[in-house]
This record gives C-alpha cells, structure tokens and sequence, in this order.
C-alpha cells in the first residue's frame, strides 16, 4: 500500500500522470511545468492567475520554480519501476499494490505479473500477448474467438470461425505474423522515402536559413554605413550652417560699424550746419551794416556735397556676401552626389550582345548593344543560334554578384525583356524567352499594349499604361532575386522573382518589331555589403 501511496503522490491533478519537470506555484502545490503553463495561458486578460488545486489568487503571473527535491523523486521512482511506467498497466489480480504487468492473456481478458503468470494456464487457448488494456480489440466481435489470421482481400483480422464458417470464408489469408511483417516492410520502405524527404526539408531550411543569416549580416552591415554616412552628412550640414551664420553676423556686425561711424559723422555736420544756420539768421537779423559786411563770406558751405561723402556708402557696405551662400549650396549638392556614389549608383563596366546567338530575323548593329527586325542575315546556323525566335543574349554571364542592366524598348512595337539559363533551348516553341523554366522576362504584347511577367509559359499581368520606354532589371544571384522596373520619372517596381538558381544566367532580349538597345553599360553591386 505504501508503494501505491507514494505512486498516487507523483501524479500531477492536470494530467493525472507522474510529473513531467514539476514546478512549484507560491501556495505550494506541484505540477508539470507545460501542463501549469497551459493553465495560465487561458488565464491571460482575465486580470488574476489561480491555482488550480487550491483557487489561490495572484494578480501577476506566477514565477514557476522547479521542484529539484519532487524531480530527483520521480526520477528515482522511475529508474526502480521501468515496466510499470513504460507501459502504464498493472497485474489484474495484485489487489493490495500495483505491480507492473508482464503478459496479458486474450481468453481470460487480464493482465499478469511475473507471479500470476507462473501459475495461469499453458493450454494452447490460452493466448499472450505483450501487456495491453484493449484486449476486446484482440478478439473477433462476431464470435468472440481470439483474432489469427489476416484476410487480405477485405484488410481485415479474423477469427478460425471466420475462415471456416464466415463471411471471409474462401478468401485469402494470412497468419497475423506474415501479415504484420509485410506491412512493416511497406512501413519501413514509407520510413525510407519520408526520411529522405526530412533530410531534403532539412537541407532547405538549413540554406534558408543560413540565407536568412546572411541577409541579416548584410542589412546590418549596409544599416552602419548609411547610419555612419548620414550622421556624417547632418554633422556636416551642422558645421555648413555654424559657418553660413557666423559670416552673416560677422558681415553684420561690419556694415553695423560702419553704418553707426557715418551716423555720428552726419550727426556732427548737422549740427555744425545747424550752428553756421543760426549764425546766417543772426546776421541777416542785424541792422549795423558794418558788422554784416565784415564777415567772412559763407557761401562755401553751400558748396559740401553730401553725395560724395564717405558715408554714402551705407547702400554698397550694407549688402550681404552671396558667395558663401553658393559656396554652401555646392558642398550640399557634392554630399547629395557623394550620398547616391555610396549608395545607389554602383560602378559599371559594359555589356555586349552575343551575335553567335543571334536569330538571323534581327540585325545587331556595330556596338552589339542593338537588335533591330531585318531581313534574312544568312548567319550559319549553329547549336547557339536563336532558330524559332528573333532572340539574342548578352556575351556576359553572371554567376554570382548583384548587377543590373538598363533596356532602351521605346523604339519597339512587341519584345521581351529578361534572362536566360545558357542551356534554354534555341529552337521550337521552348525556346522563347519567358516560355520555359530557363528564363524570366517582362514582355509587351503588340496587339493590347498589356505588360506581362512570364516564366515557364505563366503569366503575370501587371497594370495598364505603365510608362516603360525603359526598363531596369536588377538580378541577385546569391539570394536567387530577379527584379524588373519601369524607367520614367521615378522608379516603378513591377516584379521580383526568386528562385533557386543552378546556372549562370545571361541577359536576354526578343524583339518583334523595332529595335530595343541594352544599356552600354552594367551596374555591379559588388562594393556593397
């Protein structure tokens, strides 16, 4: 009794199975730490956690503390009674202890220990099997006769009865043995095919995420220099606008002196004329004759020119300097280029049609960056050669890197845009650009002016009236993107592809109609991150 006591102290009240890393709430009482977790989980927004055992409230989440001394507890227990905990079933006929079951008998539908099992019967109706508790499910529901044979025309375990006298009566049959191992050798060829299938899911997720990794190094990375060149530009900007206002307070604070030094100036002529003013009056008001005609005569002071003064020059001095404000307006326009340098314009190198791959429907000019629709050109027809399509690719192949190209497509009715795999077929129906699993590409139709994306022959439509007369296509190989843009005022996002790439992949041009030019040059983003 005392071992069973015990054992009914190691279940958990949730799961009323032993404890799985018990834990311990504050008023004490113990539980698995996933099935408490679960408790309080459908307890969340309801503004307090109880206890289940004994309804104690707490309005924070409780704090689970492992319950070491229970743990080493059940582990012990475990470690002393494996069978019993393997399996979970007891002898029927141990009454004052549980005691792990050895077999179970089929006919007398009971579990035996060791003990029982010495004494149970050894006839041959007698049939045992590893310990279970569906034992009905071990016997024919029609005749109640233990299950022997398999009948493989109706998937279905049966009785002797059944054989002989039933339903099953004239089908093939198995013994439950022969039955059982060709099944688990079907299982084990399922187990075979789904293990590969792990390890190809594992693989996958293991490039995901080391992509995903890389992704996060190469943000972070581009994060710090632009992080790094912005506060550079705003401490600049900061310095820029220090110098520009000290300039003016400086010039400023000169046209104040100077202006202040004429104001006194005019303000002591003025009041030397104001004086020589009221001399004039007093002698004009006098009516000796002899003293108006003794003084000295005044009319040279008629003559002062106040225009030619120094103080004239108040307007002029009073001007600001406009060159410092240029000079500033320069240094910002340098950041602005150095900030699209850094950033957003990659260096470039040129880019070439391939004319070994040319159809001979179109024409590539000297410069190999123009196809145009002509007659016939009569090249020799070779495995490389575009034979169904008026079709030609770049000489350049890209195999790594981030690049982008621009196409000039203003002079053409129909044509498509894109890339291609080196193996794309060059005839029959398969060969054309956007049609097969070898190429992506934007095109135009020229019967609806409809832009479309086209892979392996699937369409995307994208929106009327997008003003392409010039297409961007940027390619990261490493992270398997394909982007296509529209070319006009600003910059128009039309699709990404991405996909897991096996080939290089050269630039790709059709043409029906027109002529359409590759950029003569390429964009590398190989100085980024």
């Amino acid at each position: 009794m005392a071992s069973a006591d015990l054992r009914q102290e190691l279940d958990c009240s949730i799961c009323l199975s032993i404890y799985t890393d018990p834990v311990t709430l504050r008023c004490g009482h113990n539980f698995c730490r996933i099935c408490i977790e679960r408790v309080l989980d459908t307890q969340e927004g309801a503004g307090a956690y109880t206890c289940p055992e004994c309804r104690a409230v707490c309005q924070e989440r409780p704090v689970l503390q492992r319950n070491i001394t229970l743990c080493n507890i059940v582990e012990s227990f475990l470690s002393t009674r494996p069978d019993q905990e393997e399996t979970g079933i007891f002898c029927t006929y141990c009454v004052d202890s549980p005691v792990p079951a050895a077999k179970s008998c089929l006919l007398c539908e009971a579990s035996l220990c060791d003990k029982h099992l010495t004494a149970h019967s050894k006839s041959a109706e007698h049939v045992l099997c590893d310990p279970t508790t569906a034992l009905g499910n071990r016997k024919c529901s029609v005749h109640k006769k233990v299950l022997e044979y398999y009948c493989t025309e109706d998937a279905a375990c049966i009785c002797v009865s059944c054989c002989l006298i039933g339903e099953h009566r004239g089908h093939q049959m198995e013994s439950l043995d022969e039955a059982s191992e060709k099944k688990k050798e079907k299982l084990m060829n399922v187990l075979q095919k789904l293990t590969t299938k792990k390890t190809e899911a594992e693989k996958i997720l293991q490039s995901l995420q080391e992509r995903r990794r890389e992704y996060r190094g190469r943000a972070a990375s581009v994060t710090e220099r632009v992080t790094a060149l912005f506060r550079d530009i705003r401490q600049q900007q900061e310095d820029l606008e220090i110098r520009v206002l000290n300039e003016i307070s400086r010039q400023e604070e000169s046209v104040s002196l100077f202006v202040t030094d004429q104001i006194r100036r005019l303000e002591n002529m003025k009041d030397e004329l104001s004086g020589k003013m009221r001399h004039i009056e007093e002698l004009c008001n006098m009516s000796d004759p002899v003293t108006v005609l003794q003084e000295p005569d005044m009319g040279d002071f008629c003559d002062i020119n106040i225009r030619k003064r120094p103080y004239t020059q108040v307007h002029r001095a009073g001007d600001l300097d406009v060159g410092l404000i240029s000079e500033t307006l320069h240094i910002l326009s340098d950041t602005t280029k150095r900030i699209n340098t850094s950033i957003f314009v990659p260096e470039a190198t040129d880019i070439v049609l391939d004319v070994t791959t040319a159809s001979n429907n179109i024409h590539i000019l000297g410069d190999r960056k123009t196809a145009s629709v002509s007659p016939y050109q009569n090249r020799p027809i070779t495995a490389e050669i575009f034979r169904s399509y008026p079709q030609v690719i770049s000489t350049k192949r890209f195999s790594s890197g981030r690049h982008y190209w621009e196409v000039d497509v203003s002079k053409s009715v129909y044509w498509r845009v894109g890339m291609c795999y080196p193996s794309i077929d060059r005839t029959g129906k398969q060969s054309l650009i956007g049609d097969n699993n070898k190429s992506w590409c934007l095109c135009r139709s020229m019967y609806n002016n409809q832009y479309t994306m086209r892979h392996d022959s699937t369409e995307i439509w994208l929106l009327d009236n997008i003003p392409c007369d010039r297409v961007r296509v940027f390619l990261d190989y490493e992270a398997g993107q394909m982007s296509f843009y529209a070319l006009c005022d600003r910059l128009i996002h039309l699709h990404t592809y991405t996909a897991a790439l096996t080939e290089p992949l050269h630039a790709a041009l059709c043409v029906s109609g027109g002529s359409i030019t590759i950029s003569g040059r390429i964009g590398s983003w190989e100085n980024l991150p």
